[in-house]
């Protein structure tokens, strides 16, 4: 390879200096596994960053692409449209909680994120409930990088520069709670911060409240399993006010707890679902929002016949490469059952990760079905990241928090590798 300069590209949510300084690049992937530049392999403990559910280098989503490229390689979906768009959407309507079969496309997460709070305003303005402008997302949370997803997001640091937020965002508190620590699965304690909502509607008015947005496991911060009761008691609360609940299952969807979404796995349905990341194996870039159908016939209905009735989107809604992508991304899931595979790997994986419980390194450990998550002491983080790299091991890091969330295809082989690279290096950190 020519030599590569580093100086052009500002890398995202990246300490820029220290990596330049100690670049790693990754050149190939397959499977499970990633190669460096310098041809070492490294297994990728997080799927990318929750994206590659299916492993890396899937020949089946890369024809898929490319005889999508050759026959339609782009159309805008305003006004016009093209078959691979309408047949995802039916595709994902189906896999959805019962009545949530209205699907609108973006192109990330932090879209979808914007697209769930244009839709929940919408609707009520539709409703003339138009007092209805607030909205509660909770501490610790991470809803994307745009303006909107950060002012809802509970990571001060992601805030801390960005003095223009969107107004009118209350949150509630996050779940982690000192008596959960090392609790595997749901925890037994905390069902009862639920009422933060009942709080704040009592506080501000229900009626001011358009929706309330939580992540059903809070992942990027380093998986905060959500208490026994806790969703549930959410939902009663949003009905009683008649708040919309939407989920932010960018992380938990597509088999990351042994089920198609979180919704599922928990048993309580949200009125909205954005989604994302493993949408297409993470091939290329789009996101999904799935809205319940009396939310999108009420803001059909309110516009006069042939105007616009939701005057949003984006250039690549719906691209048709991206919906080929999807679409072979969702036959692996199907052909291979790579959900069900999911749910019964999982004690396994738990068990690796739980492992790391007794290390004096390690504070806290997290995790529900193929997601967990280890907390180090404070300040440990950034080094042990590099040294698990260099070990041979991709971790995604927040602060202190190490997060695993391996693809589905993961052999218990490869689960053990990872465990052993794991307690060597934090046994050492």
């Amino acid at each position: 390879m020519t030599e590569l300069s580093l100086d052009e590209h500002w890398m995202p949510f990246t300490a820029n200096r220290d990596f330049k300084a100690a670049p790693r690049l990754l050149t190939q992937a397959s499977g499970v596994t990633y190669t460096d530049i310098d041809g070492q392999q490294v297994l990728d403990g997080c799927a990318g960053m929750f994206c590659c559910n299916a492993g890396h280098g899937r020949r089946e989503i890369a024809d898929a692409v490319a005889k999508q490229i050759l026959d339609l390689d782009y159309i805008s979906n305003y006004q016009i449209a093209s078959p691979p768009a309408f047949l995802l959407a039916e595709r994902l309507a189906r896999m959805m909680p019962a009545g949530m079969d209205r699907i609108f496309f973006t192109n990330s997460g932090s879209e979808g994120v914007d697209t769930a709070l244009k839709a929940a305003l919408a609707y009520y303005d539709a409703k003339g409930e138009t007092r209805r402008r607030r909205f509660v997302a909770r501490e610790r949370s991470f809803h994307g990088g745009n303006i909107a997803g950060t002012t809802l997001g509970g990571l001060v640091n992601n805030r801390r520069v960005f003095g223009a937020e969107m107004p009118g965002v209350v949150h509630m508190r996050h779940t982690l709670l000192e008596e959960n620590r090392f609790a595997r699965g749901r925890p037994q304690a905390g069902a009862e911060l639920a009422e933060d909502l009942q709080r704040i509607a009592e506080t501000y008015g229900g009626e001011t409240i358009a929706a309330c947005i939580v992540e059903p496991v809070a992942g990027s911060t380093g998986v905060l399993v959500p208490p026994e009761g806790y969703l549930e008691r959410l939902r009663e609360i949003c009905d009683a006010n008649g708040i919309l609940l939407i989920y932010d299952e960018v992380i938990t969807g597509f088999g990351r707890l042994g089920t198609a979404f979180g919704a599922q796995a928990f048993g309580v349905a949200p009125d909205i679902m954005v989604t994302a990341k493993a949408l297409t194996n993470g091939t290329v870039p789009m996101g999904a929002v799935a809205v319940r159908r009396g939310i999108h016939d009420a803001v059909m209905d309110a516009a006069p016949d042939g105007r616009i009735e939701f005057s949003h989107g984006y250039t690549y809604s719906g691209h048709p490469v991206a919906a080929a992508a999807a679409l072979a991304t969702l036959d692996i899931y199907d052909n291979e059952g790579l959900f069900e595979r999911a749910a019964n790997l999982s004690p396994s994986f738990l068990d690796m990760v739980f492992s790391l419980e007794g290390l004096p390194a390690v504070a806290d450990v997290r995790g529900i079905g193929m997601l967990g998550a280890f907390e180090l002491q404070p300040g440990k983080g950034p080094e042990v990241m590099k040294a698990l790299f260099a070990a041979g091991l991709h971790v995604k890091f927040t602060g202190d928090a190490g997060i695993l969330a391996p693809a589905l295809t993961m052999t218990i082989e490869d689960m053990a590798r990872m465990g052993d690279i794991l307690r060597d290096v934090l046994d050492k950190a």
